[in-house]
C-alpha cells in the first residue's frame, strides 16, 4: 500500500506540472526538448491535452475554472487509460488509441514516437537541465508542509492498522478508508507542490480534491467503527483525531489562499 501512496503522490504532483504547462501555451517542440527522459504514452497524452488550449489568451483562472479542466482532464485520462489497456499489444496501438482520443496532429506522417523515445542528448542532460532542480525544490516544498507530513502520517497509521488486523482488507469500509488518504495525500502533495501565487486558482482546486477524499475517508472511518471487532474504541479514537487534524488544515489553507486571492483580484472575483 505504501508504494501505491508514493505513486499516487507523484502522479498528481506530475499532473499539476503538466497542467502548468498546458495553460502556458507551451508548443509540443518546447515540451520534447524540456522533457526528453519521459514516458512515450505519459508525454503523448500531456501534448494531446495540451493541444486543445493552445492560443487561449493569457489570463488567470479561478478554482472553478480549475475545477472544470480538471475534470474534463481527468475524463480524458481514464479514457486514455481504458484505451491503453485494451490495445497495450496491438502493433498499432497509438495510432488507434490516437484515432480513439480524436488526436488528430498525432496521425500525420510524422515519426513523433521516435523523438518521444530519444534518449537525452548528453549524459550529463539531468545535471545541466533546470527543470531538474525545479522538480526537486517542488518536491522538497510539499514534503517539508506540516499539512502534507499530517496526511502522509496518516497513511502510515492506516497502514499500521491494516497490519495488526488481517480482516480488514476484506472490509469495503476499511478499503475505501485508506484509499480515500492515499487520495487526498496525493492531491495535497499537487496542491502543495508549487508556491506560485499566480496559480492560486489551480491550488485551491486541488484542496477542494483532498478535503473530498479526506471526508470520504471520514464517513468510512464512522461505518468501519460500528463493525464489531475491526478496530477498538482508542483506534478509533486515534485515527478520528487525525482525519479531523488533516480536514481542518485543509480547510483552514483553502480560507487562507481565498483570501489571498481577494487581496489580489478583488473581492467581487471570489464566487464562492
Amino acid at each position: 500500500m505504501a508504494f501505491h501512496r508514493m505513486e499516487l503522490a507523484g502522479a498528481e504532483r506530475h499532473g499539476r506540472e503538466n497542467c502548468e504547462t498546458e495553460r502556458a501555451g507551451a508548443s509540443e517542440s518546447n515540451v520534447l526538448q524540456a522533457k526528453p527522459f519521459a514516458h512515450r504514452d505519459k508525454l503523448a497524452f500531456s501534448l494531446c491535452i495540451m493541444a486543445g488550449y493552445e492560443g487561449e489568451p493569457e489570463r488567470i483562472w479561478d478554482e472553478y475554472q480549475w475545477e472544470r479542466f480538471l475534470q474534463q482532464q481527468e475524463g480524458k485520462a481514464e479514457k486514455y487509460m481504458r484505451l491503453l489497456e485494451e490495445y497495450l499489444d496491438d502493433p498499432q496501438r497509438d495510432e488507434i488509441i490516437a484515432r480513439e482520443m480524436g488526436w488528430a496532429q498525432l496521425l500525420d506522417a510524422r515519426d513523433w514516437g521516435a523523438e518521444l523515445d530519444a534518449p537525452p542528448a548528453g549524459e550529463d542532460a539531468d545535471e545541466n537541465d533546470p527543470g531538474v532542480d525545479q522538480a526537486s525544490r517542488s518536491a522538497e516544498l510539499f514534503e517539508e508542509h506540516d499539512l502534507y507530513r499530517a496526511a502522509f502520517a496518516l497513511t502510515i497509521w492506516i497502514d499500521h492498522l491494516f497490519d495488526r488486523n488481517a480482516s480488514l482488507p476484506n472490509e469495503p469500509a476499511a478499503v475505501r478508508l485508506a484509499t480515500q488518504a492515499a487520495v487526498a495525500n496525493a492531491k495535497l502533495a499537487a496542491a502543495l507542490s508549487s508556491d506560485s501565487l499566480s496559480e492560486i486558482g489551480m491550488t485551491i482546486a486541488y484542496l477542494k480534491r483532498a478535503l473530498k477524499a479526506i471526508t470520504v475517508s471520514m464517513d468510512a472511518a464512522a461505518q468501519l467503527r460500528k463493525v464489531a471487532g475491526l478496530v477498538t474504541r482508542s483506534q478509533y479514537a486515534v485515527l478520528r483525531k487525525r482525519l479531523f487534524q488533516v480536514r481542518d488544515g485543509i480547510i483552514t489553507l483553502m480560507g487562507e489562499y481565498r483570501g489571498e486571492w481577494r487581496r489580489r483580484f478583488g473581492p467581487e472575483s471570489f464566487r464562492g
